[in-house]
């Protein structure tokens, strides 16, 4: 996959109580590869109240999350696992476009 294909695939804004949605102000920021200049996407700009809105959802899902037994959490954390490793190289392109690491560290 092309870092164009892997870019066009990054959501751009908040996720927040399960939601990806703009700023609460619709604030936005470039991305910027710090090699080259080019702008690899605009993502939303999380505000203060962005910041309140997240800690309620967590604060929100926290006692579910305490009622969901261990084995079912450690199965729901496997899983994240295995997405990162799955796209692990589509990871480190993006690691590498932003920040300039090197591939072999991103």
């Amino acid at each position: 996959m092309t870092l164009q294909d892997v870019i066009a695939g990054v959501p751009t804004g908040l996720l927040i109580g399960g939601e990806w949605r703009p700023s609460s102000d619709g604030a936005t920021y470039d991305v910027e590869n710090p090699a080259t200049g080019e702008k690899l996407a605009t993502l939303a700009s999380a505000t203060s109240a962005d910041a309140l809105a997240a800690l309620d959802a967590a604060a929100g899902a926290q006692e579910g999350w305490a009622r969901t037994p261990a084995r079912v959490r450690a199965e729901i954390l496997r899983k994240g696992f295995e997405l990162v490793r799955e796209h692990g190289e589509d990871l480190a392109q993006l690691m590498t476009a932003e920040m300039g690491k090197p591939l072999a560290e991103a």
